[in-house]
């Protein structure tokens, strides 16, 4: 069975706003850690392309020492055991207790023996320095505060040589499954979702962006491969839900409206999937970036 540890040393000295907001993303995510459990066999079976483009690119081998962050329900660290086994190590990390406490019984349940579970900031990552050959970040890394900062504790945990492999949602014309439900709630609101500042789910969307947080770390061979992630759904119902569910910064600004301005939100946003409705469900397109990269 797998423990699950959380680091207890001292945190380095950060800017007291940047800590505030580093604190208001690791909440967001705990409040969802219930439905990425629900959803976690659809969140994998979704990102299958993405996981096997990220694992090709990192290219794990057996005895090595892999490290997930922003593990979520554990999907893409649990398909990298049989590439390391029988002597390596999977580590399944979050900054969300209750979601490493999802990843670690979903291997459990797996019998995925070479797994640990732990509790770790993708921005201040307490693990030693040169301790891995592999890191596997997907769809975390967009929700940092500070993705540079984040990018170099990357590189400083990888060995000489080692490999990483992190993928962010493209622009949001490219992923309306998404988009239109920021765009309905940003319309209600009158402002923009999630306001400047704060990270979310477009926030490295171009790929030049994205390559340089890594190029800006010290990582050489940066390459940004665009990867097509399409959202079907049976019906309005079950998109919403999902969608909503799965989306921290959603859920806990729906959380915080009456319930006639959640509703018209629900309104403005079915007109706008009518769209991609067609006679079995809606097909709605989605577009990841994968940033893959080594460590000189």
């Amino acid at each position: 069975m797998n423990q699950i540890s959380t680091p207890t040393g001292p945190t380095p000295d950060v800017n007291a706003g940047t800590l505030e907001r580093r604190q208001h993303v690791h909440a967001m995510w705990s409040a969802v850690a219930d439905s990425w459990a629900e959803y976690a066999d659809y969140t994998d079976a979704r990102s299958v392309q993405e996981t096997s483009t990220m694992l090709v690119a990192t290219a794990p081998a057996p005895g090595e020492r892999v490290l997930e962050l922003a593990c979520g329900a554990g999907g893409l660290g649990l398909a990298a055991v049989n590439l390391v086994a029988p002597t390596g190590l999977v580590v399944l990390s979050d900054v969300s207790a209750e979601m490493v406490e999802i990843a670690a019984a979903r291997a459990d349940a797996a019998g995925a023996q070479i797994t640990d579970a732990r509790v770790l900031d993708l921005e201040d990552i307490a693990e030693p320095d040169e301790s891995y050959d592999v890191a596997l970040c997907r769809h975390g890394l967009q929700f940092t505060v500070e993705p540079t900062v984040a990018a170099a504790e990357i590189a400083r945990v990888l060995k000489p040589g080692g490999r990483v492999a992190a993928s962010v949602w493209g622009p949001p014309e490219e992923n309306p499954w998404l988009a239109l439900v920021m765009d309905a709630v940003s319309a209600h609101l009158g402002h923009q979702v999630p306001p400047p500042g704060m990270p979310g789910p477009f926030a490295l969307s171009k790929p030049q962006q994205l390559a340089d947080v890594f190029e800006g770390a010290g990582f050489c061979d940066v390459e940004v491969q665009q990867i097509s992630v399409p959202m079907y759904a049976d019906d309005f119902d079950i998109w919403w839900t999902r969608t909503c569910g799965l989306t921290g910064p959603l859920k806990t600004i729906l959380s915080r409206i009456d319930e006639q301005g959640a509703a018209a939100i629900r309104e403005h946003a079915r007109t706008s999937l009518a769209e991609f409705a067609t006679p079995n469900g809606y097909h709605v397109p989605g577009l990841a970036l994968v940033a893959s990269a080594r460590r000189p």
